[in-house]
């Protein structure tokens, strides 16, 4: 064999001991990559969609750049002609024609082989779908996220900057302002569907340095290819391989599915419980075996000595427990969809199967069920105490379905007015607390107003405490009986005050304390 080394040094090494180097495993194919990068005006997309091109020799691919290409290498191509029919006219170019362009470039040897950046496609949720149409989805899509601010402040920066280019820019602060405007208007409806669709968004952020971003970025990328080397790996060996981040689409996950369709396998063979996947549309925990797709609870089953490594088991013909045909799964129902079933009634008399079964079937377990949490199965519906208690059943269904109740059930509990109540019940039920806290003041603070008893100078504190702290009355009504209670409590003093100052002897006005003579005239006018 012959083997080529990178340099006289790496030559001489292998020369020494070639036996090494040759029993070494081979490394990983490499793998063609597919990366856009999206962001505002100045957030170093173009920095790194270079930096991409420059180090890993991948092509740096913008709209324009593959508009140009097809108009320059394939000018009597009908695709050319219809571009340069738009321009021509002074037209702007259509995004489907922008798209056909972009997908005919990404045919380049080099985005065939190495792989390819786009820079700064796509800008709204339009040129997602034609981008779907023509299968081009990026296996990561990086936001480079960044305040307005700091978009002006970078074009301030680099127009100082002595290496611009010779010809005008369109990066005056009126252009830089639209196209700012323009990102943020759509840029929340792509992230969220590639989200949702293909879970292969990723958020960074710009504020950064270019280098601090470029590590990130290559960080992640890094990641994604190790990925897919290992899923193909694996693939070709006839292994189960995770399905993580390889951007399928709902359909083709629907499509592929196996025979437990979003139920975890590996629960329904070891716990026999059948646990609903499709709550979530991350793929996080699903793995491809046979051809066919299979969705995990979590990384525990996927990865923990689990179905990776021995799926078989786990699968057709091997698998312990075959799911149920679909009329034996148990379907959750909305409150609309519980109402809809009328006249039918909940089994169990509405109670919750699961509190009573885990509470051992005792009496204090019978607790009603809430409409909100509701389940249809073998088309009986029945009802449950929370969400909790709903998952419950949902996992292990034949478990809770079919128990009877006692002969003795608990009363039933039916409203009852406010105004139906005794005076007692009434007090304890709409002004226990505010009553306990006026009761409260007024066994600390023992109050006695001049010229009244005991008793009724209580009643009136209690009275203007109730008024002064009512929470169902006006804010401006609560100011003006906390003021009426001050100045009761004011009046309230007077009697001590006047105790502790008032001697048997007569004394001269200058000898009297300052607010004496004002105090026993506010006393003597309240009789």
């Amino acid at each position: 064999y012959i083997y080529f080394l990178s340099s006289k040094e790496n030559k001489e090494k292998f020369m020494k001991n070639p036996i090494k180097y040759i029993c070494q495993p081979k490394p990983k194919p490499a793998m063609p990559i597919k990366i856009a990068i999206v962001g505002p005006p100045k957030s170093g997309k173009t920095t790194v969609a270079k930096k991409f091109a420059s180090t890993y020799g991948f092509l740096r691919l913008t709209v324009g750049d593959a508009i140009r290409l097809v108009l320059n290498e394939q000018p009597q191509s009908e695709l050319a002609l219809v571009i340069k029919w738009h321009l021509h006219k002074g037209l702007t170019v259509p995004d489907e024609l922008a798209v056909q362009a972009l997908d005919v470039t990404l045919m380049n040897h080099i985005c065939t082989t190495v792989g390819v950046v786009i820079d700064g496609y796509p800008l709204t949720r339009k040129q997602v779908n034609l981008l779907e149409s023509v299968r081009i989805i990026p296996v990561k899509i990086f936001e480079l996220e960044m305040e307005t601010k700091e978009v002006f402040r970078r074009a301030l920066s680099d127009k100082d900057n002595t290496n611009r280019y010779p010809y005008p820019e369109h990066d005056s602060s009126q252009i830089l302002a639209i196209r700012n405007s323009c990102y943020k208007q759509h840029i929340e409806a792509i992230r969220t569907y590639y989200e949702k669709e293909h879970q292969n968004w990723c958020v960074i952020d710009a504020f950064h340095s270019k280098w601090w971003i470029w590590n990130k970025v290559l960080q992640e990328v890094q990641v994604v290819v190790k990925e897919i080397q290992i899923y193909l790996e694996r693939i070709r060996e006839g292994k189960a391989a995770s399905i993580a981040d390889l951007c399928i689409t709902p359909e083709e996950l629907q499509y592929r599915l196996g025979e437990f369709g979003q139920y975890c396998p590996v629960s329904l063979a070891e716990k026999h419980e059948l646990l609903d996947c499709s709550v979530t549309s991350s793929l996080q925990f699903a793995a491809e075996f046979r051809g066919h797709y299979y969705k995990m609870a979590s990384q525990e089953e996927l990865e923990g000595s689990k179905f990776l490594n021995e799926p078989e088991v786990y699968v057709p013909p091997l698998a312990p427990h075959p799911l149920p045909p679909p009329e034996m799964l148990p379907k959750k129902l909305t409150v609309a969809e519980v109402k809809a079933l009328f006249p039918r009634s909940a089994e169990m008399q509405g109670y919750c199967p699961v509190t009573y079964l885990d509470g051992k079937l005792r009496y204090e377990a019978l607790v009603p069920g809430n409409i909100e949490y509701a389940v249809k199965y073998r088309d009986k519906v029945y009802i449950f105490e929370s969400e909790e208690k709903l998952q419950k059943f949902m996992r292990l269904p034949e478990k809770y379905w079919n128990l009877k109740l006692p002969r003795k059930l608990p009363p039933v509990k039916e409203p009852i007015l406010l105004t139906a109540l005794p005076l007692a019940g009434y007090l304890e039920q709409a002004i226990a607390t505010s009553l306990i806290k006026a009761l409260n003041e007024v066994g600390c603070l023992k109050p006695k107003f001049p010229f009244l008893s005991v008793k009724k100078t209580a009643l009136l504190f209690v009275a203007c405490h109730l008024k002064a702290y009512n929470p169902r009355s006006s804010e401006y009504v609560r100011r003006k009986y906390r003021r009426k209670l001050e100045q009761f409590v004011d009046h309230c003093a007077l009697i001590p005050y006047l105790g502790a100052k008032m001697t048997r002897r007569y004394k001269e006005p200058r000898s009297r304390p300052a607010d004496f003579d004002c105090k026993l005239r506010t006393f003597l006018s309240l009789k």
